[in-house]
């Protein structure tokens, strides 16, 4: 059934700032958009709402995320729901729930982000409330919303574009899908205004400009326009407030929030909480381990000599079943990890290597070796044939994001899957979409092959 999205989450006030207490608030009502953006205080309120329905965890929290890992080749399904075993073996269904709830969830993001977007631009000014804080909150709308269309195009390739805020459940039905690159296009118009509407401050959990470069050098890494996904991400990396923290785990362990090596990531608390831990951790550590990491990941992240010191990210209970460490708070306020630093360092390395040339591939391979560095692996030796830095790359975001929403879309944008997974059938790299938005709105097409 297609959310409401014509509701909008209503949140208590918050009284700090810090990265603890953002998303610290419970849901007060669900009130309509018409009644909760009135002024100022009513449009930060918004926004706060907006990074929620970002972090639920039908998209953020759990669901976005191991759909990209669960579909690689890093993790072995060993749970009793079917659903999510269809990911591992690609044979995903039309009516799988993930499906649906991810479906959803995005939308209802999306949703949010276009409430602040039409409403914002209206409000009056007022001392608490200057152009400045307007420009802000309206920027962070407008990459929240890119960020939505962005994962939507890469699990289903072109979706549905809706722009304008809804208040009944039927207000897009009729809508038909955009041509994938039409979504695409949408998405760089989103980052063009977030650009040049937000600040050039740090903030490790919510949207700025740098946030945007961030966003943007994937997004051209993924259109292959490989100067410019190398051009915005060196605007990062160098920068001085995003760090390769050492060891690997110092961005994840010990609980820590918001380390040097995020660039965006989403927040949770005891109030509410991130349910991904519950999937990963054994139940001697209170989980359901319902995946794991494969034997054949479990080899290489333990090898010295590949994984190097990123083999914290697993563990073994005392009857010998290993487990992935990344989630694992208790209450599991687990962030979920946007942007790291380390993705930047691979981006521009990718990029140099397929622009090629001898100053290119020296810079690729200087980028590489500081991912490894991080690991306490040896540099690389020179490497001069542009196809083996390019897999050496690859191999290097395996294992560095072995557990992060990568890999299964790393092998589908560069041709790689049918090799990698031996999946050859192409109409697989994107999903089906949700049976019942089929069934609810004839405007949708299903995606060829489901």
């Amino acid at each position: 059934m297609k959310t409401p999205q014509y509701l909008l989450a209503f949140f208590l006030a918050f009284t700090a700032v810090s990265c603890d207490s953002f998303l610290d608030v419970e849901p007060k009502q669900y009130v309509s958009d018409e009644q909760t953006i009135l002024d100022g205080a009513s449009a930060e309120t918004a926004v706060r709402g907006m990074y929620r329905t970002l972090s639920a965890n039908g998209y953020y929290g759990t669901t976005f995320p191991s759909i990209g890992y669960l579909s690689g080749d890093n993790i072995q399904w060993t749970g009793s729901q079917a659903i999510t075993g269809q990911f591992v073996n690609h044979e995903v269904r039309a009516d799988n729930s993930i499906l649906s709830t991810l479906w959803s969830s995005i939308y209802k993001t999306i949703n949010s982000a276009n409430h602040v977007i039409a409403k914002v631009p209206t409000l009056p000014l007022e001392p608490s409330f200057p152009q400045a804080k307007k420009d802000q909150l309206l920027g962070e709308a407008y990459f929240v919303r890119a960020l939505s269309y962005f994962d939507l195009a890469r699990v289903w390739g072109g979706v549905p574009l809706y722009l304008q805020p809804t208040l009944t459940a039927t207000d897009n039905r009729g809508i038909p899908r955009s041509m994938v690159a039409d979504t695409y296009a949408q998405v760089l118009k989103d980052l063009t205004e977030a650009e040049k509407l937000l600040p050039n401050t740090t903030n490790r959990i919510r949207a700025t400009q740098k946030t945007v470069w961030a966003l943007r050098a994937r997004y051209h890494l993924y259109q292959k326009e490989w100067a410019l996904a190398e051009e915005y991400a060196s605007k990062l990396i160098g920068e001085g407030n995003y760090t390769l923290v050492k060891p690997y785990s110092a961005w994840w362990a010990n609980n820590v929030v918001a380390s040097q090596e995020s660039v965006f990531e989403l927040a949770y608390s005891a109030a509410n909480t991130n349910s991904h831990r519950g999937n990963w951790q054994p139940p001697t550590n209170g989980g359901t381990r319902q995946w794991a990491p494969n034997t054949a990941f479990v080899d290489l992240v333990s090898n010295p000599a590949i994984g190097g010191n990123r083999s914290a990210l697993v563990s073994k209970t005392a009857d010998g079943r290993w487990y992935g460490n990344l989630y694992y708070r208790s209450p599991a306020t687990d962030p979920a990890y946007v942007i790291r630093i380390a993705e930047l360092y691979l981006i521009r390395a990718e990029a140099r290597a397929q622009q090629g040339g001898t100053t290119k591939l020296e810079g690729a391979l200087a980028d590489l070796n500081a991912v490894r560095s991080r690991a306490d692996l040896p540099a690389l030796t020179p490497i001069t044939d542009q196809a083996a830095l390019l897999l050496a790359i690859e191999n290097e975001r395996r294992i560095e994001f072995a557990f992060e929403p990568h890999r299964w879309f790393d092998l589908v944008r560069t041709d790689r899957a049918a090799a990698v997974l031996g999946l050859t059938d192409a109409r697989r790299y994107v999903l089906p979409l949700p049976v019942d938005e089929i069934t609810l709105d004839k405007a949708l097409v299903q995606n060829e092959g489901y």
